[in-house]
């Protein structure tokens, strides 16, 4: 295989919703440059893309596929990326290691909220986008509706590059404004029949033309100054002007296709090796240090894995694109993110499963290596005198949690492996041992994602595994002040247990006055403070402890157990159990004895003194809070919304977002355990969200007194 260059080289990545079509067109593509002899289906489950069992057992695409091929003397590696919501973060690590997004667009449905949230990563990551029109031939295609619905989401820089003579079933000719010809097929699609523009279609022809060639222009002064004075320009001006066009991002050129039937693939194809924008005509990335890093091959060698896999047969296969340098097999590297050596034995060219095993990737290219012992995705490599760092992919949050566990306890350690490992594999699985909840929690971007994970769990690494609902994290507080003592006191032979502590609990406010006098009841309670500990907690909020022991009631050396004590209670709060926050306690009187108070003693008073006060301080249960945004096709809107306030949602407003309605609400956690399901389920999988969190607040009082029930009816079992 040839060694190519920096200059050229394209990397692109294939976009859109799921059954937009992008694994079709990819392999369309690869029969085009002949890669493959024979075009595979996803129905027939023989797509280079869908290779891995579990993506054959679903019929749609899990994880992303790195491809490439060799086309007019150029080498175009490409990304064909899932297209459900749930395999989001495939496309967003696609979009950053690639330099083009070719956004498929099923003409049946035109432009869904898929197409609108991958078009806002393009945006957020300045690369540059191509719209491609596929299913043309289908039932429902209607290409003039698809192309206003384009200019109403994305603008005048939509600019026609083709359009269809007979968008539907009989689908099998378009017009090409930039070449100016007119591409005809037979009805199996393949090698086109090339001709003049007819009659007819000439004015309509020539007018999108013009506007094609104003657009090319307007990235270019010489270009411009040409096109005034001339009307017209080369089809090489037209390229160049074009190419700066989709860097700058001021042109989406809309290109017809039937993947399928392989109509237009090739004439695409086309325009990706001649017109797009070479790996060196985009911004160079930039370090952590915020270095800027041209891939220059003459450069200090510098490797970004940005994805890692587990492949039958092989292994783990760690993907990479050559930042910096060039790379040859043998080489030692520097794990900068990990700080450990690796040697890189062989590196290959991938298309699928078919990896070809080459001699030199220059800087720019996408390569493959294997049997890497300390490599995560995400790291970067480094040769000699390098110190670069790349972190530049961003996640989005999790919104779907399960609580996660083996079916036979014994296997927890080897789950929490597989776990571990899949996490490195797709960092879009995030997984946690929750201390508080005593749970496994495994969070991801909806119910398939979490379901393939069980999926290749169960099948590939034969491990059992349940699902179940996840605990919810709440909080515990108190709404006034309250005053409680208790006295410990155990004697059973020999030295005994005795400690006594009064204390007074009240809310904690940030800023608040130190505590002076407490009344309660008749009685007045002066406080001489001694010291104070602030104590930050994990979870949030604070427990303030003010020691007012005054004439050596209680000894000082007992006060941290004391405090021990207390923190017992923050950590496993009086009401259900959860955490405690925001609490401030006034230590003022208690009782030891000369030989048996202890450590343990003034711990368990002090615990059971705080459970004591905590409930007749108006004890609240709090919950976690969500901020949630929906994007929504309008005909759903008033469906999600009642769902939303079914789910004690508040909505937060509500604004169009390109023909869009985006709806912002606050809603607990503990009802948006199945949201994602739901959403699905209303707007038939039209719609997307987001959710971070945002606040605790309290619970409704119909809530806390179940929760209250559940937990007393739950201790009573045990």
């Amino acid at each position: 295989m040839k060694v190519y260059q920096t200059n050229e080289i394209k990397n692109i990545a294939l976009l859109g919703s799921k059954g937009s079509g992008k694994t079709t067109l990819a392999e369309a593509m690869l029969y085009e440059c002949g890669v493959i002899k024979r075009r595979g289906t996803v129905e027939g489950k023989n797509t280079v893309s869908d290779s891995f069992p579990v993506e054959k057992e679903y019929g749609y695409s899990v994880f992303s596929t790195v491809m490439y091929a060799e086309f007019l003397g150029k080498k175009i590696n490409f990304i064909d990326c899932p297209g459900a919501d749930d395999f989001v973060g495939n496309a967003i690590t696609a979009l950053n290691v690639t330099d083009t997004g070719v956004i498929l667009i099923n003409s049946q449905y035109g432009v869904e909220v898929g197409t609108q949230n991958i078009f806002r990563t393009t945006q957020k990551l300045k690369k540059p986008v191509i719209f491609a029109l596929n299913q043309l031939d289908g039932e429902k295609a209607e290409y003039d509706k698809v192309m206003e619905q384009l200019r109403e989401h994305f603008g005048n820089k939509i600019v026609t590059i083709q359009y269809p003579l007979n968008a539907g079933p009989q689908f099998n000719s378009m017009i090409d404004v930039l070449l100016m010809k007119k591409y005809s097929w037979g009805p199996d699609g393949g090698v086109p029949t090339i001709e003049e523009i007819p009659a007819e279609e000439l004015e309509r022809a020539n007018e999108l033309h013009h506007a094609l060639v104003e657009a090319a222009a307007e990235n270019d002064e010489t270009l411009m100054e040409k096109f005034f004075d001339q009307g017209h320009l080369t089809e090489d001006e037209m390229r160049e002007g074009i190419r700066k066009g989709l860097v700058d991002r001021s042109i989406y050129p809309v290109f017809c296709v039937s993947a399928a039937k392989d109509m237009g693939v090739r004439r695409m194809m086309e325009f990706l090796g001649n017109v797009v924008p070479f790996v060196n005509d985009m911004p160079a990335p930039e370090t952590v240090d915020g270095v800027e890093v041209k891939p220059l091959s003459d450069g200090p060698l510098s490797l970004y894995m940005f994805k890692t896999t587990v492949e039958p047969h092989i292994g783990e296969v760690s993907y990479f694109k050559v930042m910096s340098g060039t790379l040859t097999p043998g080489v030692d590297l520097d794990n900068v993110t990990r700080g450990s050596k690796e040697r890189i034995a062989q590196i290959m060219c991938v298309c699928g499963q078919i990896k070809t095993q080459v001699d030199k990737l220059c800087a720019g290219d996408i390569g493959a290596t294997v049997k890497l012992k300390d490599v995560r995705t995400g790291n970067t490599l480094d040769g000699k005198d390098c110190d670069y760092r790349f972190d530049f992919i961003r996640f989005p949050d999790p919104k779907y949690r399960r609580a996660i566990r083996p079916v036979t306890e014994s296997d927890s350690e080897k789950m929490m492996t597989i776990l571990t490992r899949m996490h490195e594999e797709d960092p879009t699985w995030v997984i946690e041992q929750s201390k508080e909840l005593k749970q496994v929690i495994l969070s991801g971007q909806g119910e398939f994602h979490l379901r393939n994970l069980k999926w290749r769990v169960e099948n590939n690494d034969k491990l059992p595994i349940i699902f179940e609902e996840p605990k919810i994290p709440y909080r515990e507080t108190i709404n006034q002040k309250a005053r409680a003592d208790y006295r410990h006191k155990k004697q059973s032979g020999g030295a005994g247990q005795f400690g006594e502590v009064h204390l007074i609990i009240e809310p904690y406010e940030e800023g608040a006055p130190l505590p002076d006098t407490y009344r309660f009841g008749n009685q007045e309670y002066k406080m001489n403070i001694r010291d104070t500990q602030e104590i930050p907690l994990e979870w949030g909020g604070k427990l303030v402890v003010h020691n007012c022991i005054v004439g050596g009631a209680i000894d000082a050396r007992f006060i941290p157990a004391i405090v021990k004590g207390l923190m017992d209670r923050m950590e496993q709060g009086p009401l259900t159990g959860s955490y405690a926050r925001d609490v401030r306690v006034c230590i003022y009187d208690g009782k030891m004895h000369p030989v048996d108070s202890n450590e343990i003693s003034f711990r368990l008073a002090a615990r059971n003194a705080f459970s004591e006060a905590f409930r007749a301080a108006k004890p609240k249960i709090l919950e976690p809070i969500y901020n949630v945004e929906i994007l929504v096709p309008s005909d759903y809107m008033g469906a999600v919304i009642s769902d939303l306030q079914g789910r004690r949602g508040v909505i937060m407003g509500m604004s169009s977002d390109n023909g869009f309605e985006m709806i912002t609400a606050k809603v607990p956690l503990k009802e948006m355990a199945s949201y994602s399901t739901a959403l699905s389920s209303i707007t038939g999988g039209r719609s997307s969200f987001t959710m971070k969190f945002d606040s605790y607040e309290i619970v409704p009082m119909d809530v806390q007194e179940k929760l209250l029930k559940e937990y007393a009816e739950k201790n009573t079992e045990e």
